[in-house]
């Protein structure tokens, strides 16, 4: 599964592996709780014609199978709250993959492990022996984790009534090499040896293996493939089936869908895919050939002795160039030459930047090979720690008592602390000599400490803190919160790290109203604690600190593009696009100023070019390459022998924030895939099942021959409007630099922008405006899809739901998945073209009913 949710979190925050900052949230988190009137399905941001569970907390899909005129939808869930946790199989089923009929809970955790993912077979043979050949049994495979041990193997459970009731397997588990990193067994029927064939996970190694069995108990390995295209986080959940190329079943080629977290093409979690061949015990990915980048002028290539006219500050950076690794480092490679700026000088402690001379932009793109720490820069970050902002202060914990605040449990004593634990990291960033710090006893103590209730009576709310990083809406959180009127209405955490750092809520919208600071200590696992000082009521907003290792750019001050390490010593092409200012005066200034695990920078080869040089993950393939479509995996014997494909609609970078209630998660509209030739190259095609044009209502309403230039304007007006649509669209490439369609626009700006690059030649869509985006700093951005034009031309097909927008391009060769969490209200869709003209040919909008009972 994407599963050991709980370790892998626990030692992604260990390590420091994903930079975030406070988690704050500047928007209003979800109710915990949905008024007992609220008609079913009918929630603020409940997809309509996405499958959701009535409640409680869902991620990947299981067990995926067709039996019977029935599919069957199994899923990660945890039965006992909305947040991860207690991992079990949910269960739905539809007859035609749109309308989904929820069942009971299929299988369930117990007192000796938890449910992670699989896939599920019906056993028509009867090689089992759980069923017989009349009333075949269906039979799940997933992964038992242990909650002892930490253990993942492989483990059986089968039903002899259409997968209604459960038995699991008394000789479990079936397949156990003692790793705790070994799991999402997809299991199917191999025809040419009569045996069953498993595709399952080494996910660290970022390997699959293969497992040959007669009677799904005995497996006996055949082969390992990778680590192979992209590797910057664990691999998971993978799945291998055949497809014809063009539609010729001569030609079959087996696609393998590798799921990685960290590290996809847009960020976080994402479905790798590979096309190659597959003889009944190996796979073998066709070979790409070698990487290429575009020649341009180099600008800096660290060859000489020294630094040159480019400037330093700090002491991370060194006197010049290193040649490689520096003292204490492990291997770094990558790198073109002998030398390379390198901030690992003294280790991860040290900080400081490296700026070039100022230069005129008159170039398409910068190139650059970038590696070293995952910490992105973050906007409104400031380089030092000045002052805080005037205003009223809420708390500065000074004088030795808590005051009249109240303390619940043991974590926080009886008084402030007055700097570090015992056994802790070094504390630092409080302001004075007292501070918040549920350290006492170490991370196994529990507790709360609030406020008496005060008037909010000015714009923000600005605070220092540190700690760990399990946000409210989590199990088990380190937060401090903001109550109004009994409801959670903000919340921070710390970065996993004893350094506090400035965070603001913004509280205009919250003026005159009662309130209380609520600081909560719930988690006693890793950075299980949570540090806090100095809180005001101000009508400054505070600046955090930056905590980056990044390279940007910077034009009139203001940082325009930024890139950082994957944490991997690594060095791999990036691409900055200059083409917004060109004739501007610009800065590149390389970044560290972070003191903690993977706390450097490394940087080579500065290059101005006329096309984007391309990185490992950018040249890999993509099933998707949104935000949000993870853990994909296909239905086994689907009719007529269509393969059908779903994934998560989430991102483990934010998925316990998303705003939702009283469930969090939500699967993609199911696909059917194919391959075909683009360009040369096979790749895996995209488009939603035929069944969802069931949901059409009626009348459609249509607009043709519309030309656009330099502006935004409604398309046909309010009868397109809508907050659950299907829009096709193609358009006439002219002029216009950009070009597209907004969707779900309304007051304050809001849109969610699906658009086309003409020169980058590429599908993109723009949520950083698209209502709630706050929560996480990782969620608001932008995500870009390869796509050319066909014969001048470029299509679109696209998806609005309540809370998701899914476009396909071309002929579905290109797919972008992403939530959206706008205003209900938002319901507008306009044309719109930049820097010329474009001519919209046709586009046709249906309104789509609900999919629910």
């Amino acid at each position: 599964m994407s599963s050991g949710r709980v370790s892998r979190h626990a030692r992604r925050r260990m390590i420091a592996a994903v930079a975030t900052v406070c988690a704050l949230s500047a928007t209003p988190l979800a109710p915990r709780a949905v008024a007992a009137d609220t008609p079913p399905h009918s929630e603020t941001y409940r997809p309509q014609f996405h499958f959701t569970p009535e409640k409680n907390w869902m991620n990947d899909p299981n067990g995926l199978v067709y039996y019977q005129g029935e599919y069957h939808l199994f899923y990660q869930y945890n039965p006992n709250g909305n947040s991860w946790g207690d991992m079990s199989w949910g269960h739905a089923v539809s007859k035609d993959l749109v309308h989904w009929k929820e069942l009971p809970l299929a299988l369930s955790h117990d007192d000796e492990e938890m449910v992670f993912s699989g896939s599920a077979v019906v056993d028509r043979d009867n090689t089992t022996g759980f069923g017989t050949k009349k009333n075949p049994a269906m039979v799940a495979i997933y992964t038992s984790s242990a909650k002892d041990t930490g253990i993942q193997a492989q483990s059986l459970a089968y039903s002899t009534d259409r997968g209604r009731t459960w038995t699991k397997y008394q000789g479990n588990p079936v397949l156990d090499i003692g790793s705790r990193e070994f799991r999402d067994p997809k299991v199917q029927w191999y025809a040419p040896t009569r045996s069953w064939l498993m595709t399952v996970s080494l996910s660290t190694e970022r390997k699959v293996r293969f497992y040959s069995s007669k009677n799904l108990k005995d497996w006996e390995l055949q082969s390992e493939f990778g680590p192979a295209g992209a590797t910057g986080g664990v691999w998971e959940c993978p799945d291998l089936f055949p497809l014809a190329v063009d539609g010729d079943e001569n030609n079959i080629k087996w696609v393998l869908v590798v799921n990685i977290n960290p590290g996809g093409i847009a960020g976080g979690s994402a479905a790798q895919y590979f096309v190659g061949d597959f003889d009944g015990k190996n796979f073998t990915a066709e070979d790409k050939g070698t990487y290429t980048p575009p020649a341009g002028t180099v600008v800096q290539d660290f060859e000489n002795a020294d630094f040159g006219t480019w400037t330093t500050t700090g002491t991370a950076f060194g006197d010049g160039p290193a040649a490689g690794a520096v003292a204490g480092q492990g291997t770094v490679d990558g790198f073109d030459g002998r030398g390379l700026a390198n901030s690992f000088h003294s280790g991860d402690g040290t900080t400081g930047t490296f700026t070039s001379p100022e230069f005129t932009v008159d170039s398409s793109y910068l190139n650059f090979k970038v590696g070293g720490g995952r910490h992105p820069h973050e906007p409104g970050t400031v380089m030092e720690q000045g002052p805080p902002p005037a205003g009223t202060v809420l708390a500065d914990f000074e004088g030795g008592s808590y005051g009249d605040w109240a303390t619940t449990g043991d974590a926080f004593g009886s008084a402030p602390a007055t700097g570090t634990l015992g056994n802790q990291q070094q504390v630092s960033g409080f302001l004075g000599d007292g501070l918040v710090n549920s350290y006492l006893n170490g991370d196994t103590t529990t507790g709360t400490l609030t406020s008496p209730e005060f008037t909010v009576d000015k714009k923000h709310i600005n605070f220092l803190i540190g700690g760990g990083n399990h946000p409210t809406g989590y199990a088990n959180p380190t937060a401090m919160e903001l109550v109004v009127g009994g409801e959670v209405v903000r919340s921070a955490t710390g970065k996993d790290g004893e350094a506090l750092d400035r965070a603001s809520w913004d509280v205009g919208d919250l003026a005159g109203k009662q309130a209380q600071i609520r600081i909560v200590d719930d988690n006693t696992g890793g950075w299980g604690h949570l540090n806090v000082d100095h809180i005001m009521l101000s009508d400054t907003k505070a600046r955090p600190v930056s905590q980056e290792t990044s390279v940007n750019l910077i034009v009139d001050g203001q940082v325009v593009r930024s890139a950082t390490g994957a944490n991997s010593e690594t060095l791999d092409w990036a691409s900055f696009d200059l083409r917004p200012y060109a004739g501007k005066k610009a800065k590149i200034q390389i970044v560290d100023m972070n003191n903690a695990g993977w706390g450097h920078i490394l940087a080579d080869r500065f290059t101005e070019a006329d096309t984007a040089a391309k990185s490992v993950v950018q040249r890999a393939d993509w099933a998707d390459y949104g935000k949000d479509y993870y853990a994909a995996v296909s239905w086994e014997d689907a009719p007529d022998g269509k393969r059908y494909m779903v994934g998560w609609m989430n991102n483990w970078d934010y998925s316990g924030a998303v705003p939702t209630a009283p469930w969090r998660g939500a699967q993609s509209v199911p696909r059917e895939v194919s391959l075909r030739t683009v360009d040369g190259r096979i790749r895996l095609i995209n488009k939603p099942v035929d069944s969802l044009e069931s949901l059409r209502q009626p009348h459609a309403v249509s607009a043709s021959g519309v030309t656009v230039k330099d502006t935004s304007e409604p398309l046909i007006g309010p009868a397109a409007e809508g907050r659950a649509l299907d829009i096709r669209a193609t358009f006439s490439i002219s002029d216009a630099d950009r070009f597209g369609l907004k969707v779900r626009t309304g007051a304050n700006g809001e849109e969610t922008v699906i658009g086309y690059d003409t020169t980058a030649q590429e599908l993109y869509v723009d949520r950083t405006r698209s209502g709630a985006v706050n929560f996480n700093s990782t969620f608001p951005g932008v995500q870009t899809a390869p796509l050319k034009a066909t014969n001048g031309k470029v299509k679109l097909r696209i998806l609005v739901d309540w809370s998701s927008v899914e476009v396909f391009g071309g002929s579905g060769e290109a797919a972008i998945t992403d939530q959206i969490f706008p205003d209900p209200a938002s319901q507008g869709v306009q044309v719109f073209a930049e820097n010329g003209t474009v001519k919209l040919d046709k586009a046709v909008v249906w309104h789509l009913d609900s999919a629910q009972d």
